[in-house]
């Protein structure tokens, strides 16, 4: 046993076996004693605390009274059969009940004899009682009054309790684990980081974590465990940067030529805003540095990401480069080029596009004029990074909506030259500022945060399903304006799981409530064919329709300015982010525009918070805030993929401080020793030397 250690498989660990080993990796992920260790409680039970009867009510998880068993009683027979006691303190009585081990139980519980018991009062009709209280006997000359600690209860399966593996048999091997292995364990951080932050030494640490006792021991294990966590994640992410910027040469861009100054000075539809001049301005300091740029641009819907965009790719095509930008739908793609066109004109450059509906006759030109050098700018979806999508001389790279993409995706497009083109990756979704620097910890960030002049902010409200003639009646006043009216579905055809109004009957009752020849209406939705879904897209895009009946696959991307209104149907079953996106596709034009949230009656706590955020404010990032706290990071802007945020006890939403404390203490450490090559650091150096990079390439993401 002596020789075991935290890279271990678990199967060598006393107690466990194949078979608990098989269980464990399958429903818990555990693979060696290191990841047990790390598989830590997700709540404890605070036994050193005493309630009296009096202050027992059913929303108590669990609590622990000190009372006096003063009657026993079998009552029922058969299936009603159970155990009835009466546990008295100074401020009342409450009942015991137990279904099981009732012969044992009377054999061995003492009438008059005091206990300290432990479970969750419920009440039926109007008596509290305790079912399946855990008893220990009370000795007031022992020192230490039952299981007087915190107790830790861990995630378990019905497949993990078949082998035992309850709460308790978990701790059992937890146990076990840390008596095998507890003198090899070895200190990850430096000792001048420990005690500027005043943080409790590993191996006290994970013995706390464990088996605290005490809820201040506790608090320091959880403190150090979370700090540790998030500051390897900040060394990692700040490491990478660090080594980019040194490995990777990139196009120098030192001139801004006379397509950059003609499409300023003659063709920019709006005057830039502030917050746009900023980051076209750190785009081109970026560029002419030498180094390959990567830097992430946030900006609400709406806010000109895509103006930014086209002056950066112009920027490359006046230094002799070429530039491309990927969309992840053919839609998206297709508006991005249309759009772009319009602005460029035909005399500021070449634009083209290529999506999987281009034909090969199409693609046969383009691939000749790309690998040539005639095409200037390329505008597409995925076909982009297709192998024989090859480029004479690719200098900048956008990637539009890039939670869309996959790491390798984007990396395709990152090697199709031998100097890296400048990377600019686009977001709509606002990314909280933790979240931001855990995902993109070694990117530059740019923040959009001001909307172009004349924009009015979209009234939102929230209607019940009684409401609903109502809703109908302010979309045929807007119609009559002129205006048109987005209505978004949930689902295409009825789940029997789900009671949800569904695009086919929302259809039905709207063709009811808005006739032909008075109304006409299009569908959109993902199941269509490419060219149905476009010829229904451009009918609504030129007004031959009023109202658009969709799912959300119009969710990125569409530009309707003359759209005034956004109704969402069952908006209770759509995260934060998905409606604040929805809501953006309105508010594109002068008028003022609306979008009404339409729910069932019932709403569970989060459904009705996250409406009623969407009525409060408008503000991409407060609502992006909210969405954090109620749906935790691995959910948002395609965490999943990323690879960063598989924590194991750190939580992006409520450890905030925490995070900005590590990485700000990672910044100081690289300022102070970059190769981090003093005997300080040495720990630090062995923990990037022992683990590979984060990507395998420089991380977009």
């Amino acid at each position: 046993m002596a020789d075991l250690s935290l890279i271990t498989p678990i199967e060598y660990l006393k107690g466990v076996g194949p078979q608990k080993a098989d269980v464990l990796k399958k429903e818990l992920q555990i693979f060696t004693i290191g990841d047990l260790l790390q598989n830590y409680p997700f709540r404890y039970i605070d036994r050193t605390k005493f309630y009296k009867v009096q202050q027992l009510h059913p929303d108590l998880v669990g609590a622990q009274v000190l009372g006096r068993l003063i009657n026993l009683q079998e009552l029922g027979e058969k299936r009603s059969r159970r155990l009835v006691g009466q546990l008295r303190d100074d401020t009342g009585m409450i009942e015991l009940v137990w279904f099981q081990s009732i012969t044992w139980l009377k054999k061995n519980l003492k009438i008059g004899s005091v206990y300290i018991v432990y479970g969750k009062p419920t009440e039926f009709n109007g008596q509290l009682s305790i079912t399946h209280p855990e008893m220990d006997l009370y000795n007031s000359h022992e020192k230490k009054v039952g299981n007087m600690s915190m107790q830790p209860v861990y995630s378990s399966t019905e497949k993990l309790k078949k082998f035992n593996l309850d709460t308790k048999g978990i701790q059992r091997l937890q146990q076990t684990a840390l008596e095998t292995v507890f003198r090899t364990l070895q200190e990850s951080i430096p000792n001048y980081i420990l005690e500027r932050h005043r943080l409790l030494p590993y191996p006290q640490a994970l013995v706390a974590i464990h088996f605290p006792q005490q809820v201040n021991e506790l608090n320091a294990a959880i403190q150090r465990l979370k700090f540790e966590e998030l500051f390897f994640i900040q060394l990692r992410l700040l490491r990478n940067k660090q080594l980019n910027t040194q490995r990777y040469k990139g196009h120098r861009f030192d001139q801004v030529g006379d397509k950059f100054n003609t499409f300023f000075a003659e063709r920019l539809p709006f005057p830039l805003t502030n917050a746009q001049k900023r980051v076209v301005k750190e785009i081109r300091l970026d560029t002419n540095t030498g180094a390959q740029m990567n830097r992430l641009v946030q900006g609400d819907v709406g806010s000109g990401k895509t103006i930014v965009a086209l002056m950066s790719m112009l920027l490359a095509v006046d230094n002799g480069y070429q530039a491309c930008m990927m969309a992840p739908t053919e839609i998206l793609a297709i508006q991005h080029y249309k759009g772009l066109k319009e602005l460029l004109g035909e005399d500021i450059c070449t634009i083209k596009l290529l999506t999987g509906s281009t034909s090969v006759k199409e693609r046969r030109i383009l691939h000749q004029e790309l690998e040539e050098g005639t095409l200037d700018i390329l505008i597409g979806t995925h076909a982009l990074i297709e192998d024989k999508v090859k480029f004479k001389n690719i200098g900048f790279v956008v990637i539009d909506e890039q939670h869309r993409f996959g790491v390798e995706q984007r990396a395709k497009l990152w090697r199709k030259n031998s100097i890296p083109p400048h990377m600019l990756v686009m977001t709509a979704t606002p990314i909280p500022r933790t979240l931001a620097m855990t995902l993109y910890g070694d990117l530059d960030i740019s923040i959009i945060d001001e909307l172009p002049a004349g924009r009015k902010p979209i009234k939102t409200v929230h209607f019940f399903e009684s409401s609903r003639l109502r809703m109908f009646g302010f979309m045929r006043d807007e119609i009559a304006k002129g205006r048109q009216v987005y209505i978004v579905f949930p689902l295409i055809k009825e789940s029997e799981k789900l009671d949800l109004l569904y695009l086919e009957a929302g259809l039905e009752n709207l063709q009811r409530e808005f006739p032909l020849p008075q109304y006409k209406i299009s569908i959109v939705h993902g199941k269509m064919p490419v060219k149905d879904k476009d010829f229904e897209m451009q009918r609504f895009v030129k007004g031959e329709t009023q109202i658009m009946v969709a799912t959300t696959v119009i969710e990125v991307g569409v530009n309707v300015p003359n759209a005034s209104v956004m109704v969402i149907e069952n908006a209770e079953r759509f995260g934060l982010s998905q409606l604040h996106q929805l809501r953006g596709r309105v508010g594109r034009g002068a008028e003022q525009s609306y979008c009404i949230l339409m729910s069932g009656n019932k709403l569970s706590k989060d459904g009705r918070q996250r409406l009623e955020t969407m009525v409060r404010t408008n503000d991409g990032f407060e609502i992006a805030e909210v969405d954090l706290q109620l749906r935790g990071p691995g959910d948002i802007s395609g965490t999943q993929q990323s690879g960063v945020l598989e924590m194991k006890i750190a939580n992006l939403a409520s450890d905030q401080a925490i995070l900005a404390e590590a990485r700000e203490t990672v910044i100081e450490i690289f300022k102070e020793d970059p190769s981090l090559s003093s005997e300080k650091n040495r720990l630090l150096a062995n923990y990037l030397n022992q683990r590979s990079p984060l990507f395998n390439w420089d991380k977009i993401s």
